[in-house]
């Protein structure tokens, strides 16, 4: 990565090239205080040349991602962490749950009671989609780690019946569960 600009034409980042020693007739650079950072470096000159924070750095100061048309496969893979996340923490409840319908007889009718409650059968769906999804799209990454469905469309086609069948399965799973 070089530096733009008259002054350092053929610097690198982190590094300023002396007049004498402009850096691109096969000198070496000399090393300068400035730090590693592209945006540090450009304030850095900046405030050496008199001028102030003025500089534009080229980075957007607020990135607002709900205005982001996001192309499915991003989706995909997004909502595939997300639902990774989430199987990680309902695993912990799970256990809890385990822990207790095995601690005693008092302890499995209490566990009973609990998951009959109806945010109980919701968080039991919200689980077992969230798993069926995991796997929906977990199977379609593998896939694609062996090459098969490497493709723009192959992607988007695959990432797309990757909801489709998910849809399916959470529906089916709901009606299993209610």
């Amino acid at each position: 990565m070089k530096r733009g600009g008259p002054s350092h034409q053929g610097c690198i980042y982190g590094v300023r090239c002396t007049p004498s020693q402009p850096g691109g007739d096969g000198s070496k650079p000399t090393q300068s205080r400035l730090s590693r950072k592209p945006a540090a470096n450009i304030l850095s000159l900046a405030q050496e040349s008199g001028q102030r924070s003025e500089v534009k750095t080229g980075r957007p100061t607020n990135l607002n991602l709900f205005s982001i048309k996001w192309p499915v496969t991003a989706l995909v893979s997004i909502t595939h962490r997300i639902s990774g996340i989430l199987l990680f923490l309902a695993t912990a409840l799970l256990l809890y749950l385990l822990d207790l319908s095995l601690a005693s007889e008092d302890g499995f009718r209490q566990a009973g009671e609990l998951l009959s409650a109806p945010a109980a059968s919701f968080i039991v769906w919200l689980t077992v989609a969230a798993l069926l999804y995991h796997l929906i799209a977990g199977c379609r990454h593998l896939l694609m780690d062996i090459g098969v469905g490497e493709s723009w469309r192959a992607g988007r086609s695959t990432a797309a019946a990757v909801f489709v069948l998910s849809a399916i399965g959470a529906i089916l799973a709901g009606l299993w569960i209610w």
